[in-house]
């Protein structure tokens, strides 16, 4: 008979028997292996919930940055226009920062705030230097379905991505 790896399965099994579990018993092992199976199953679901976040923002933050009025005109832009808007979209937070640092007194530690700024600031110029994944905005195509996305995980998988770093041509 398999043995049953998700939570509910093994308690379920469990529960059938009539006395209690001991301490160093198989049915144990098997509630410690299934609880321990489903902390490590919801950190990574939360971790690819925080990256899909992550993904959206910078493509939401693309489309908002090619509908402004002065670029509606514009079908394809350049690498160096795409390069602009991630120093843009990395560059987003800075007042906030430094009004964070300007306000605090000297001595004092960094609020947790400006630690998480100064963190994503950090992870983003990283994503940066490597090689961040947008969408190719030198393609006509590409860009109409940019213009016209509503915002949804769904959509983001009909647009073209290209890697731009800072060395990108």
């Amino acid at each position: 008979m398999p043995i049953g790896k998700s939570l509910r399965k093994v308690t379920k099994n469990i529960s059938k028997s009539k006395s209690a579990i001991h301490p160093k018993g198989r049915k144990f092992k098997q509630l410690t292996r299934a609880s321990l199976r489903e902390k490590k199953i919801a950190a990574k679901k939360e971790l690819r919930s925080e990256q899909k976040q992550n993904d959206l923002l910078i493509v939401a933050f693309f489309q908002d940055s090619i509908l402004e009025t002065s670029r509606l005109d514009t079908k394809i832009f350049t690498i160096d226009d795409m390069k602009a808007f991630i120093e843009t979209f990395i560059a987003r937070d800075d007042q906030e920062l430094q009004d964070l640092k300007d306000s605090r007194r000297p001595g004092r530690p960094a609020s947790n705030k400006q630690m998480l700024l100064e963190a994503r600031r950090e992870q983003e110029c990283g994503f940066y230097s490597a090689g961040w994944s947008v969408p190719d905005l030198t393609n006509e195509e590409n860009v109409q379905r940019l213009r016209a996305w509503e915002g949804s995980f769904g959509g983001v998988t009909s647009l073209k991505f290209v890697s731009v770093s800072e060395k990108s041509q």
